[in-house]
């Protein structure tokens, strides 16, 4: 699981980079905490994980690695385009679905992480 969770990471480095010079070149300088979220949940947060599923591959293949996966895959960019979301004209009721349903998907797939680590990542089992 290790390996998918890095590659992930990666699509959302460039996708990082290249909201921030958006951003930039547009002079759109509110989306600012959208683009910092992207580069340090996305790229940076999803990367340590990945690493940390490579170094304890049980944890990465365990039931719980599994659900945490597909909880922050589907949370996470629920979350990234409510943020975007923020600066359009949507119902306020799509915001909120975007913005808290993922949010919370998050936020349960980072419960299920710290609760798989004490479970299955003993430092004698590491590669």
């Amino acid at each position: 699981m290790g390996a998918k969770w890095i590659k992930i990471a990666a699509l959302y480095f460039i996708i990082g980079i290249g909201f921030g010079l958006f951003a930039l070149y547009t002079i759109q300088l509110q989306w600012g905490a959208t683009h910092a979220h992207i580069n340090v949940v996305g790229w940076l947060s999803t990367g340590l994980i990945g690493v940390i599923y490579s170094v304890y591959p049980k944890a990465g293949n365990s039931q719980l690695g599994k659900l945490q996966f597909w909880l922050h895959q589907i949370g996470l960019p629920f979350l990234l385009i409510g943020m975007m979301m923020i600066y359009l004209d949507v119902p306020p009721i799509v915001l909120e679905i975007f913005v808290s349903g993922g949010g919370v998907a998050f936020l349960i797939s980072v419960v299920l992480f710290i609760i798989n680590l004490f479970q299955n990542v003993h430092a004698s089992e590491s590669k």
